[in-house]
């Protein structure tokens, strides 16, 4: 509805594997042409499947729910390499440092609290549109909320740590505090 029909590129993460292979299914036999993408976040294993056949995790992510270290029957019936005879065309691994920015800016900009998974998406959408280049329609799906992940995502503290980036507006141990004084008047007794 929102591209009127018009899709030159799906992508998403996978946890089992049935977004992916059941949308990139549908989409090929609608047009043939359409780009299917995986991003996977680091820690996974499907991107090294993809891309040299072994599965093996490489890297580590905060990310929770997808990124998949076996494939699945729902992979493995459309979700492999078009090459293998599946519907997906490229592969993306995709570090938590990428994809964070995006949905920190969401938050601030439009309002939308979005979790891990959605940034996983939103970098691999970003990157399949880079690929393909301008004037091409890219879909993916925001398919979390970041309310489910206040102890890393919001979490300056804990993204600190892992070395993560995160908004100046986050960090309220640099912001000075604001807090009006209020002057009562109260009669003595």
């Amino acid at each position: 509805c929102q591209t009127r029909g018009k899709v030159d590129g799906f992508v998403c993460a996978a946890g089992t594997g049935g977004t992916l292979a059941g949308v990139g299914k549908y989409l090929k036999e609608v047009n043939p042409d359409v780009s299917i993408a995986l991003a996977d976040p680091c820690g996974a294993s499907l991107f090294s499947y993809y891309e040299r056949g072994v599965l093996a995790a490489e890297g580590d992510s905060i990310t929770e729910g997808i990124g998949q270290g076996r494939i699945t029957e729902n992979l493995n019936c459309w979700g492999l390499p078009t090459r293998e005879g599946g519907c997906v065309d490229r592969w993306y691994q995709v570090e938590d440092s990428e994809g964070l920015p995006y949905v920190y800016d969401l938050l601030s900009k439009e309002g939308l609290c979005l979790g891990t998974s959605c940034a996983i998406n939103i970098a691999g959408a970003v990157r399949l549109a880079k690929d393909l280049g301008p004037g091409h329609t890219i879909v993916t799906i925001l398919c979390d909320l970041g309310t489910r992940y206040q102890s890393k995502l919001y979490n300056v503290d804990f993204l600190k740590g892992r070395g993560l980036p995160y908004p100046d507006w986050l960090d309220t141990s640099q912001q000075k505090a604001s807090v009006p004084e209020v002057f009562v008047d109260v009669p003595e007794e």
